[in-house]
């Protein structure tokens, strides 16, 4: 299941599990960010999983150049039809983490909603900061949205049902080491998926330190997108502002 991503972000379900996560909520995670960092109206902006495009259409919206990176097909498609019936331009990229090579530099990059430490190897994970980081103007600045492990590992719902008239989620949670896994099971018309999602935990230290390692400067710490600070023990996120 090491690559289980593939699967599971090129499928309409990921969608239906993940659908109350809305253009309200990324307008507010956008809105927080610029309220902490000064870049120009028409930056260029790098949107690091960009998934379905909620946050690259609200940043587009602002007049920001705006490149946007994702591995799913499925999910870029979607963003470039929201983004022609919004009448908005994005440059979407179809392209792994791993294997982007950015062709020019941006003044703002953005990792959101947890799109980070899904590979097997911490090296692998962090390759995406390092990337961001070299395609980085100076001054620029990258914003990390992630999980708070502390609280992930106190607060997990072990089992969560969504029920309605067409068809059943059910999410079980587990932590295996120092993963979090979540095990999928889609009922619908009488038919039966699963999928599953693996995601490496790190500590607020850990992600400070390899930032640092990196060439980052710390530069704010929240805890979720209210802009409360940040809380090992409270804190059900943790957002990461740092500056080349």
């Amino acid at each position: 299941m090491a690559e289980w991503f593939v699967d599971w972000f090129n499928s309409e379900d990921y969608l239906s599990v993940y659908r109350p996560h809305d253009e309200a909520e990324a307008r507010k995670s956008i809105d927080l960010i610029l309220s902490c960092i000064k870049i120009n109206s028409n930056a260029k902006v790098l949107d690091m999983g960009c998934g379905a495009g909620r946050h690259s259409l609200v940043l587009a919206e602002k007049g920001f150049d705006v490149t946007a990176v994702d591995l799913s097909e499925f999910l870029i498609d979607f963003a470039k039809n929201n983004a022609a019936r919004s009448n908005l331009s994005v440059n979407f990229v179809h392209c792994d983490f791993r294997k982007y090579k950015p062709t020019e530099n941006f003044d703002l990059a953005v990792n959101l909603f947890s799109s980070f430490g899904y590979f097997e190897k911490d090296n692998e994970n962090f390759q995406i900061c390092n990337t961001i980081f070299n395609c980085l103007n100076p001054g620029g600045y990258f914003v990390m949205d992630f999980l708070n492990k502390s609280f992930v590992e106190k607060n997990l719902i072990p089992v969560s049902v969504d029920e309605n008239s067409e068809r059943t989620i059910v999410q079980k949670r587990t932590i295996e080491g120092e993963r979090v896994v979540k095990k999928i099971m889609i009922q619908r018309n009488g038919i039966e998926k699963r999928y599953f999602e693996s995601v490496r935990l790190y500590s607020k230290e850990e992600l400070l330190n390899a930032l640092s390692s990196i060439g980052f400067s710390e530069r704010k710490i929240f805890g979720d997108f209210d802009g409360n600070n940040f809380d090992l023990e409270t804190s059900p996120r943790i957002i990461i502002i740092v500056q080349k």
